[in-house]
């Protein structure tokens, strides 16, 4: 055998010892099937998950970002963009230690080649982190298929016919095994913790807080104390905080009763900001309202609009629940900011007690951050309430 055909029976036989692609589904309950490739840590079993809800996010870039988002927690994300991966992995970018993601949906997954600083790969990423990934699917088509029939639960399998006798029979399937336990129980942190800082003492309520929350309070000097989901109010005015953050989170805030009860109880007695799933909770606790979204605002580039100036401002969203305007009449509060596009509550404030809250995320990551200025206004209404004690 000459040179030229010993190399060509070498590249044979690489080639035929590379991973033949594992085909696999996502199944909705009305039958329709998307196909891609499996990536990612996918369990011996046919069925490897329980049914998800299966939501789209529309930004550009962010994928680590999204993937590390606790306000994910439960669901099965779709990206949009066509490229996934291209910039690799840099864990200083991760929103949160862990995720609570479900399932990841790309139409192409890059290695991460083009990153000089890549730590890793999103694909590594996914298996050290045990996310089920699929790749390969026609996302525009999917995400169609989600704006014309809203966010719906859907299954991944590794055939077609299992995804289907799922759904025939998901009376029999336990679908909602960890029901019992909301996601923000188990996306909050376990024990309360404090972050140093000169200023004023600030208590987050962890429901899946963002880094990127936590820098910026830093940024303006507080000291922080996070505290868990289930923290009781005695527990938090111990620690003689200024001010109160509510974080995001996953999840329908109706079903948090018990910490709606303890917002209701603190929210008066201390300046308090609300972000997404806190603002949510905060209508809640003063006695409004909230109603599930078709299918959510997820992306960079919701535009919102402030009622008292008419300026208008670009805004990163992740939200599937949304205030009612109307249940807050009597509440105290004030509706101040409005989504353009569909005119959903952004944001409220309260006429009485130095409360306000933003439905978006203030902090973007991903998305644009020319809303730091919630912050601002939440630090200035601290120090005025000092100023105010140091009078008396």
């Amino acid at each position: 055998m000459g040179a030229r055909e010993s190399s060509l029976e070498n590249v044979r036989k690489l080639e035929s010892r590379e991973e033949v692609p594992k085909v696999a589904y996502l199944v909705f309950k009305d039958g329709t099937t998307f196909e891609g490739e499996e990536f990612g840590v996918w369990t011996k079993h046919s069925i490897s998950v329980t049914a998800q809800e299966v939501v789209f996010n529309t930004s550009m870039s962010g994928y680590q970002e999204m993937v590390t988002d606790l306000s994910y927690a439960g669901q099965i994300l779709v990206l949009t963009q066509p490229q996934i991966g291209n910039y690799g992995w840099h864990h200083e970018e991760n929103e949160a230690a862990k995720t609570r993601l479900q399932g990841l949906i790309v139409r192409e997954l890059s290695e991460g080649e083009g990153s000089l600083h890549g730590e890793g790969s999103l694909e590594e990423y996914c298996q050290q982190y045990d996310v089920q990934g699929l790749k390969g699917v026609d996302t525009r088509a999917l995400t169609r298929y989600l704006r014309q029939f809203g966010t719906l639960p859907g299954v991944l399998v590794k055939n077609q016919e299992d995804g289907l006798d799922f759904w025939e029979n998901f009376r029999n399937h336990d679908t909602n095994t960890e029901k019992s336990e909301h996601w923000v129980y188990r996306s909050t942190v376990r024990e309360a913790y404090e972050i140093p800082g000169s200023g004023p003492l600030i208590a987050v309520l962890d429901f899946g807080v963002k880094r990127n929350i936590i820098r910026n309070l830093q940024e303006r000097g507080f000291r922080i104390m996070v505290f868990p989901a289930g923290s009781t109010p005695e527990e938090i005015l111990r620690q003689r905080p200024s001010g109160m953050v509510l974080s995001n989170g996953p999840g329908d805030p109706s079903e948090l009763p018990e910490i709606v009860a303890v917002v209701r109880q603190l929210y008066h007695q201390l300046p308090t900001l609300g972000i997404c799933l806190g603002h949510q909770l905060l209508a809640l606790a003063a006695g409004g309202a909230t109603y599930k979204l078709p299918y959510g605002h997820r992306g960079g580039n919701h535009p919102v609009m402030d009622l008292r100036t008419g300026k208008a401002t670009m805004t990163s969203q992740n939200h599937g629940y949304a205030v009612e305007g109307a249940s807050l009449e009597g509440s105290g509060f004030e509706v101040t900011l409005s989504n353009l596009n569909d005119g959903t509550v952004e944001g409220m404030e309260h006429l009485t007690y130095p409360i306000l809250s933003v439905q978006f995320h203030p902090e973007g990551a991903p998305g644009p951050e020319e809303n730091t200025k919630v912050f601002d206004q939440f630090k200035e209404s601290v120090e005025r309430c000092l100023a105010r004690k140091g009078r008396r």
